[in-house]
């Protein structure tokens, strides 16, 4: 299901592009949250209590962006392209309807669901009451601990229809607890998507671009048509892989190296030198004892008239080593 929320709290139409501050906190503990706990179901959700599912209908809401997927070959082709096994814990974040999940729960060893809308909870706990390998987190994604989601499990892999507009969100925090998510198929915007695989150079390449480069391997599975989904979107939709890197293959201070990335792409007219030099107060204080930006670029290694989509991932790293 596609959930375009409001900024900050969900999705809308396109990832504009905005850039999320680095984390500078672990997320927020599944025991701060009231949990409802039975022999194989638990749910996360506020106090207010939630509707019975004879007391509404799953119409998608307009308020939330909501488009629900309804094509079985699409569906098809994602638990294939994700390859479930009995042995394994799924996340599926946004499960909507459920028809991703019907699948899943029938395939994996545990399904752990991540659902926003909680008019949803209820009919979706009503579903699979019967599957004691399925468990429904009522809350936002953005706010959600996965590891601790998932435990006993340690790892996971990850299933989901994104929210359009906080996309970088979204993929910043899984990309964050990538100590217990070892891969993601996942469904966004195609525009998003043609960003997220953009390579050095080109038009398309972002912040969001470099993020996910520096620390998942990515792979571009297929095209979803808006017809896929009730009701239809205006865009098309693509799927993709993201396999995460190991911790040790990117050694570095992470929040320095996001804060260079994000100052480099602040204006993309602009060469990385002017966009360096107007870089926030604290990156400033850690280039001007280093002689200035034109220095760190020298030692880098890095033409300073260039613009930030034509550097490499390896080049950012300078960058930040440079800096540490």
């Amino acid at each position: 299901m596609k959930n375009e929320r409001e900024e900050g709290k969900g999705g809308g139409r396109g990832d504009s592009e905005k850039k999320p501050k680095p984390s500078s906190g672990s997320a927020l503990s599944m025991s701060e949250s009231q949990r409802i706990s039975s022999s194989h179901l638990r749910v996360t959700q506020s106090l207010r209590p939630a509707p019975h599912p004879s007391s509404f209908t799953l119409h998608p809401l307009k308020r939330l962006g909501q488009n629900f997927l309804v094509s079985g070959g699409i569906v098809d082709r994602i638990i294939n392209a994700l390859g479930p096994q009995g042995d394994e814990t799924i996340i599926e974040i946004g499960p909507g309807k459920g028809a991703l999940t019907t699948r899943l729960v029938a395939e994996a060893g545990s399904v752990v669901a991540i659902e926003f809308d909680r008019n949803l909870g209820p009919a979706l706990l009503e579903k699979f009451a019967s599957r004691k390998n399925f468990t429904l987190v009522q809350g936002d994604a953005l706010d959600t601990d996965f590891c601790e989601a998932i435990r006993p499990a340690t790892q996971a892999r990850v299933v989901a229809n994104l929210p359009y507009n906080i996309s970088t969100a979204i993929l910043q925090r899984l990309i964050d607890q990538r100590s217990c998510i070892t891969e993601m198929v996942l469904m966004l915007q195609r525009e998003v998507v043609d960003r997220i695989t953009a390579p050095a150079g080109a038009t398309e390449r972002g912040y969001l671009s470099v993020l996910v480069e520096a620390y998942c391997e990515t792979e571009k599975l297929f095209d979803v048509a808006p017809g896929a989904f009730r009701p239809a979107p205006k865009v098309w939709s693509s799927v993709v892989r993201l396999r995460t890197r190991q911790q040790n293959e990117v050694e570095m201070n992470e929040q320095l190296f996001l804060s260079i990335v994000s100052a480099g792409f602040a204006q993309r007219r602009k060469t990385i030198l002017n966009n360096l030099r107007k870089a926030p107060a604290a990156l400033q204080e850690l280039i001007k004892p280093r002689g200035g930006v034109s220095i760190i670029l020298c030692e880098a290694n890095i033409q300073p008239q260039r613009r930030a989509e034509t550097l490499t991932v390896a080049e950012w790293f300078r960058l930040a080593r440079l800096l540490a």
